[in-house]
């Protein structure tokens, strides 16, 4: 019972998370996409070698490509790994989800932002984020935000005590 629950854990989890796209941006909508990569790239991935932080995706053609993120090879693959890890990647969608995309950065000036990547199965996906760039004033909003819930948190956690 306990190897099934850690194959399940190895299968299904998150590899990254792009936290500068959650303060960076105002993220409309999410999808996830699949991406093509090497034998390499995978073993990297395993490993947790990935920085996302800079990059974004971009439709060219009628194909979307994840541009900018570093996949760095592992010592025991460079060897006979010639390898650039800040390769453009392909990511794979459905024509009619590449086509929504492209309409949301051509006609509405939206940013394609990765904000997560993480196992499906045996699968790499990648969570790409329809995002707006957020003004410096609403970033300050957002982090008193999140500082009036961490303080609610500790107010609600001591009355608790007390009660």
């Amino acid at each position: 019972m306990a190897k099934q629950k850690d194959k399940d854990k190895a299968a299904g989890g998150t590899i990254a998370l792009n936290k500068r796209a959650r303060h960076e941006y105002h993220i409309d909508s999410r999808h996830e996409a699949g991406i093509a990569l090497q034998g390499w790239e995978l073993k990297a991935l395993r490993a947790g070698r990935i920085n996302f932080t800079d990059s974004y995706a971009v439709v060219l053609g009628r194909e979307l490509f994840l541009v900018g993120t570093s996949i760095p090879p592992l010592i025991q693959a460079s060897s006979h790994v010639i390898a650039e890890d800040r390769r453009t990647r392909k990511l794979l969608l459905h024509r009619a989800e590449i086509d929504t995309l492209m309409g949301f950065v051509e006609r509405k000036g939206y940013t394609l932002v990765p904000t997560a990547m993480y196992w499906k199965g045996n699968k790499v996906k990648v969570e790409i984020g329809v995002a707006r760039g957020k003004q410096e004033h609403d970033k300050r909003a957002s982090e008193k935000e999140r500082e009036w819930k961490v303080d609610k948190q500790r107010v609600m956690r001591a009355h608790n005590r007390m009660g």
